[in-house]
């Protein structure tokens, strides 16, 4: 499957989390995001594909991290971009663009909220998003449910471009509940951290349950020196 090499660098965070693509959006680490981008155009054969999940093996991988300044980098181009909190358990996304969670996809699954009413427009002009809303506490069976299905082919109909954002996949079954329902699956990978056989075990989860891995990201990698001169002198 196609490789997309992330190289990360340090930079000071924003609550937590380093939306690189819309504070410094001529670093290295941001032209990095713009090049997995790219890579996810080409790795989706199907003009129509344009929901797509990111999942982990294990925590503390990246995961959020990375879907979040992709989801930027994609509204930057004036794609219609929404970014969905589907980690019903740890959401982040709410604190990385700093918005509310009062209300967010699990209103809209239970109390049959509008989703209009509920999805947030974002600092950024393409780009919205739903947060995950009030933990409940039957994460798994409201992925699976009817009502998501539905919605998710509601919001497609509605935007150029739907990137999710899902548990750990060996930790619970989450990811794995919606691999079906997307048409691509980015797996995302902590160098020198992520065990081999818990990659290949996510994968085989993941196309178990009818999912299709387009590629993967490799997180943590370190930046030559003279990549870092090279944007120095642009700028």
């Amino acid at each position: 499957m196609p490789f997309f090499n992330k190289k990360t660098a340090p930079t000071k965070p924003i609550n937590g989390r380093h939306l690189y693509t819309y504070n410094n959006p001529k670093s290295p680490i941001a032209e990095a995001y713009r090049t997995i981008r790219t890579s996810m155009h080409y790795a989706s054969a199907d003009d129509n594909a344009n929901a797509f999940l990111f999942t982990s093996a294990a925590p503390e991988e990246g995961k959020s991290t990375t879907i979040a300044n992709l989801a930027v980098a994609y509204a930057q181009t004036g794609t219609r971009t929404l970014l969905i909190d589907c980690d019903l358990r740890k959401p982040t996304q709410h604190r990385t663009f700093q918005i509310s969670n009062g209300r967010g996809l699990t209103n809209i699954l239970v109390d049959n909220i509008e989703p209009q009413a509920i999805i947030a427009q974002s600092a950024l002009e393409n780009l919205h998003i739903l947060t995950s809303g009030p933990v409940p506490p039957n994460p798994s069976e409201l992925l699976q449910s009817n009502k998501m299905k539905k919605l998710l082919q509601e919001l497609k109909a509605k935007y150029d471009l739907i990137l999710i954002d899902t548990p750990p996949t060996l930790a619970v079954t989450d990811a794995a509940i919606l691999a079906s329902t997307v048409d691509g699956i980015i797996l995302v990978i902590q160098a020198k951290k992520t065990k081999i056989t818990s990659v290949q075990e996510a994968q085989y989860r993941l196309q178990q349950a009818n999912g299709k891995i387009i590629g993967t990201i490799l997180n943590g990698t370190d930046i030559p020196k003279d990549y870092y001169y090279y944007y120095q002198q642009e700028e």
